[in-house]
């Protein structure tokens, strides 16, 4: 995410930028041209009035958007704040495939080497759920405990829960059967790196022209409002 963040910022900015500087300085023109009556198209009134309201109010809007983002990831960081954020992206379109096989493969991978060390089921269950970092798998890891403490299999338990796919209940049934559950979850949790691997990569291809969009329209849009009077103008003037 490191070069879609780039562009947000760069966009951001950028955006400020001609809504500080540019726009106000095409709007003076606008209006030398025009005269104090002349008639604009409705959007390039609609970006001038934007672009005086940040002029005239940035020392509220620029304190307001920093505490919003500041407040916002402090919630995040709080239990109840992280379960909520935990629960949207398990539910958000695009990312959440990759969460859940991310969580998947986290938990293969960490449960299956606790295992070959010789670590208790019960206990090999409660490391991994902290391990997995997501909420929501954590505390459906250690339900699942409690019920394999119960004398359940962590087959069944895993069968009947809705955030694991069916692949991972049949894969331990197999490991748990034979003895070697260690190595059936190895297994596993490769599948499901490489899986995370050709979806990020999938997400990656589509997010550089989806952010060059973003940024085109921007860019078209103020160009819009400038260039409509213009050519108003240029009519008028004929």
């Amino acid at each position: 995410m490191t070069y879609p963040m780039v562009l947000v910022v760069i966009t951001i900015g950028a955006f400020f930028g001609l809504m500080l500087f540019v726009i106000p300085q095409i709007g003076n023109i606008l209006k030398d041209l025009g005269g104090p009556d002349a008639e604009l198209p409705p959007l390039t009134q609609f970006m001038l009035g934007a672009s005086d309201f940040l002029i005239s109010y940035w020392y509220i809007v620029l304190p307001a958007m920093i505490g919003s983002v500041v407040s916002l990831m402090r919630f995040v960081k709080t239990p109840h704040g992280k379960e909520i954020f935990h629960r949207l992206i398990l539910k958000a379109p695009m990312i959440n495939t990759i969460i859940r096989k991310v969580a998947v493969a986290r938990f293969a991978r960490t449960f299956s080497a606790l295992m070959g060390a010789g670590v208790a089921v019960l206990e090999a269950l409660n490391v991994t759920a902290r391990a997995v970092g997501n909420n929501v798998y954590e505390r459906a890891l250690v339900d699942a405990a409690e019920q394999v403490k119960n004398g359940r299999t962590l087959s069944s338990v895993i069968e009947k829960n809705d955030l694991f796919p069916p692949i991972v209940a049949q894969m331990l049934a197999v490991g748990e059967e034979t003895g070697q559950t260690d190595t059936i979850l190895v297994k596993v949790a490769d599948f499901y790196e490489e899986e995370v691997d050709v979806a990020i990569d999938g997400i990656s291809s589509i997010i550089e022209p989806v952010m060059i969009l973003i940024m085109g329209s921007m860019v078209g849009l103020i160009a819009a409002s400038v260039m409509g009077p213009i050519a108003g103008l240029a009519q008028s003037i004929k």
